[in-house]
C-alpha cells in the first residue's frame, strides 16, 4: 500500500487550490503532480477517471480515489484514513 498521498492537478484549478488548502489546514503531506505539459501524469489520470482529464485526481494510501472533492468529501476521506 502506498503510504503517500498523491494529488494530480494544475496551478489554474479552483478544485485543485481548494483540495491544497484541505491538506494545509490538517497539516497532511501528499505528492502533488502538476498534469499540465505532462504526458504521463494526464494519460494516468485519463485512464483513472475513464477517459476524462478531471483534475484534481487524488489517490489515497488505501488506492482508493477521489475525483473533485468537495471540502467535506476530502475530509470524511482524510478522517476515514484517521489522517485527521
Amino acid at each position: 500500500m502506498n503510504k503517500q498521498i498523491i494529488m494530480y492537478g494544475a496551478e489554474w484549478c479552483g478544485d485543485c487550490q481548494r483540495a491544497k488548502a484541505v491538506f494545509a489546514e490538517f497539516g497532511i503531506n501528499y505528492d502533488y503532480i502538476i498534469t499540465d505539459n505532462n504526458p504521463e501524469a494526464t494519460e494516468l489520470v485519463m485512464k483513472l477517471n475513464n477517459g476524462n482529464t478531471s483534475i484534481p485526481t487524488i489517490v489515497f494510501p488505501d488506492n482508493s480515489i477521489q475525483v473533485e472533492p468537495s471540502y467535506d468529501e476530502l475530509t470524511d476521506k482524510l478522517k476515514s484514513l484517521q489522517l485527521i
